[in-house]
């Protein structure tokens, strides 16, 4: 064996021994009778960030059997050559390994850093030669969807044991899913969300599977029908904000013989909301009212909500400020009669304020027209804020939700009881008890309240499975984790990729990720 090394790379010469029996590749009978040699030439990973290639002398033999077909072969030497290929076994593991990762484009170029100079149409023909692992038909079964492109969508199906990905195809109808699992009979779980596809197609294809519906699902259903609720009773809202006496300053409208009201956005929005009030008054629709004034029907809506015209025109609150500990201070000097923004603030830095002086000039803007500092407001709270008050665990509000939320629950008899029937849901999770399902669904049908009626009829029909994710373990959590892999590989692909090649790189990645996670960690001595 000898070496040339130069910088075109490292060249390696060997040879095999003669005399030495070799395995036939037809019969796998053993045979030392020499035909002719001849020099392969093998790619290998890279040696000292040089190439690496291996000129390898390899012998043909004549098989000795005279029943095999072949009448000669070429002796294979085992860790170094493979029939037919041109690399080493360790570089093929690397290309395909790379390319599982990083798919074409991309695991070419990560190839090209390690000095192996493969097109990205070769690094994805070596990733589509990668058979997938045996597929072994799972107890507990995850399915999911997700957007392959466009308004097309896709199916993942996920061993929820294992928590590998198992396959994904185009569609998600129910008799594809049908097939797979009458293909593939052993399902005794199928985790799923509320999907009525996936539900027919588990219900075909294994009909003593028991379905069970996911937690996430079913609690996020619920928060969206008690945003619906605060949306509709928008009006209560208000309730939620402290009482005049304790809102802390006075707004600024009754402040500075009402500057506001003299601004000409407040003229307008006076002007609209009396317009507004004496049409609707007479009991006409928002509608008629929105082609009568030329407005958009939403904002007849919003006018017609409020109580007066400052609510329409109700100021967002200031967001927090570096500023906010040094307001007592401005206000202080600018009565001992310091007005310059300039010296203010290099007062406010040798006190350690570390913010610009243009802040500073323009908090004291206000003092300048005679108007207080400008502190924050007060705001009505969103239906979407009001919803995650409700549903957010009591142990977990913070004092600004604890001061609040009671105020609005007494007002509003509606957000009351939505309130109620949330935390007895909330009860059932926590405590992975579907006993008081049957009951609470019955109170959430005769609720009143009809976005609680129409989550009722829908959970009626699906409520073996939802009281399965109530009182079980299983859930959809690893299918979410696993579309979010899904999204992360099309992104890498640029959204160009097929069905097959995700499939691959999907199923691949996993089990490459769990190879590489089993392996010992060896701490360097």
């Amino acid at each position: 064996m000898s070496v040339d090394v130069s910088d075109a790379g490292v060249v390696v010469r060997a040879r095999t021994k003669s005399g030495v029996p070799a395995e036939c590749t037809g019969c796998g009978r053993l045979s030392e009778w020499c035909h002719s040699r001849y020099v392969r030439r093998l790619a290998d990973v890279s040696l000292g960030d040089r190439p690496m290639r291996i000129d390898l002398s390899v012998r043909r033999l004549y098989c000795e059997n005279v029943m095999c077909p072949k009448v000669t072969f070429v002796e294979q030497v085992a860790g170094l050559t493979v029939r037919y290929q041109r690399r080493t076994p360790q570089l093929q593991r690397l290309v395909e390994d790379v390319g599982v990762v990083l798919a074409g484009r991309g695991g070419a170029r990560m190839l090209r850093i390690l000095n192996i100079r493969l097109s990205r149409c070769t690094v994805l023909s070596q990733l589509m030669r990668v058979p997938l692992p045996p597929l072994e038909t799972p107890r507990a079964l995850g399915v999911d969807d997700f957007a392959l492109y466009g308004d097309t969508y896709g199916t993942l199906l996920v061993d929820a044991t294992t928590r590998l990905p198992l396959t994904l195809w185009e569609g998600r109808d129910a008799e594809q899913l049908s097939r797979w699992l009458r293909e593939h009979p052993g399902v005794e779980v199928a985790c799923r969300d509320g999907s009525l596809t996936y539900r027919q197609g588990i219900a075909g294809g294994a009909p003593d599977a028991v379905q069970v519906s996911d937690r996430f699902h079913l609690w996020q259903g619920l928060s969206r029908r008690a945003q619906d609720i605060a949306s509709a009773h928008r009006g209560c809202l208000s309730a939620a904000l402290p009482p005049a006496g304790e809102s802390g300053p006075a707004p600024a409208e009754e402040t500075a013989g009402n500057t506001a009201e003299d601004s000409r956005a407040a003229r307008h929005a006076r002007r609209v909301f009396e317009a507004v009030q004496a049409l609707t008054s007479t009991g006409r629709s928002h509608s008629s009212v929105a082609r009568e004034l030329g407005l958009d029907r939403r904002t007849v809506s919003k006018y017609a909500r409020a109580r007066t015209w400052q609510e329409v025109m109700r100021r967002p609150p200031r967001k927090p400020s570096t500023l906010d500990p040094h307001l007592d201070y401005l206000q202080q000097r600018w009565d001992e009669g310091q007005h310059s923004a300039k010296i203010l603030h290099e007062e406010l830095r040798a006190k350690g304020y570390l913010g610009h002086y243009q802040r500073v000039k323009m908090a004291v803007a206000p003092l300048r027209r005679g108007l207080p500092l400008d502190e924050p407001r007060e705001r009505l709270p969103s239906p979407r804020e009001a919803a995650r008050w409700i549903t957010t665990h009591p142990h977990r509000r913070n004092l600004h939700i604890n001061d609040r939320l009671p105020r609005l629950l007494d007002h509003c008899p509606e957000l009351r009881q939505a309130h109620d029937l949330v935390r007895r849901f909330a009860a059932m999770l926590d405590n992975r008890d579907a006993t008081p399902f049957q009951d609470w669904l019955d109170d959430l049908t005769h609720s009143g309240l009809a976005p609680l009626v129409g989550l009722a009829g829908a959970l009626r029909e699906d409520r073996h499975a939802v009281a399965q994710g109530i009182s079980t373990s299983h859930n959809s959590g690893v299918n979410e984790g696993r579309i979010t892999d899904v999204k992360l590989q099309k992104r890498l692909m640029a959204g160009r990729a097929g069905v097959p090649l995700l499939r691959h790189r999907v199923v691949l990645i996993a089990h490459l990720r769990r190879r590489y996670a089993d392996r010992p960690t060896v701490s360097p001595r």
